[in-house]
């Protein structure tokens, strides 16, 4: 008896392994070469397995997506929304999100640009993004809560989508060449602008 249940937990432990490995290597792909060029057989080559172990272990690519992203996720968290709450000052609280954020985007640029493009190209990895797309209307209702209008005002949820947009950040750093904290001071302008309206 305890031969056999020391058995089912070894193939547990190797079926985990497995499907750890598949991860790891689609999360891999997904960051050097996207995930629209990750096909199921580039990941089962780098996982080490066949292509049919891929499907054993994922039913289908919003599945595999989700476990990549949840991954990913785990080993490099997005700032926590939470933490900013207390700062009651609307411009204060921008201004310590937008340097968690901006951070953010920074250590995980690669991965985050082959995401912004796999989304728009495919359906599979949008609706696997959800809780994503969730999580930045969440931050951004944060700090929208912070000015008198909060939520009410459409330009003020605009302007600070804008702010939090992972390629805005992009094209202050990149092309618009700024640093961090002057892109960070240009957003709080703009905001503060939008909310005179």
């Amino acid at each position: 008896m305890k031969r056999g249940k020391y058995e089912l937990k070894r193939r547990a432990e190797r079926r985990q392994e497995t499907r750890r490995r598949i991860v790891e290597a689609a999360v891999e792909l997904h960051e050097t070469i996207g995930g629209t060029r990750a096909t199921i057989s580039a990941i089962a080559e780098k996982a080490g397995v066949e292509r049919r172990t891929v499907y054993n272990h994922f039913a289908n690519e919003v599945e595999l997506a989700s476990a990549c992203m949840a991954h990913y996720n785990a080993a490099n968290p997005p700032p926590d929304p939470a933490a900013w709450v207390g700062i009651a000052e609307p411009e204060e609280r921008l201004r310590n999100a937008l340097t968690e954020v901006y951070a953010y985007y920074g250590r995980n640029e690669r991965l985050l640009a082959n995401f912004a493009v796999d989304a728009q190209l495919n359906p599979n990895v949008r609706e696997a993004g959800e809780p994503i797309f969730r999580y930045w209307e969440g931050v951004r209702d944060v700090l929208a809560a912070a000015w008198a209008s909060g939520g009410q005002n459409q330009t003020l949820l605009a302007a600070l989508d804008l702010a939090l947009d992972f390629q805005t950040w992009r094209t202050l750093t990149g092309r618009g060449q700024l640093h961090d904290e002057q892109a960070i001071e240009l957003m709080i302008g703009m905001v503060r602008c939008r909310t005179r309206d």
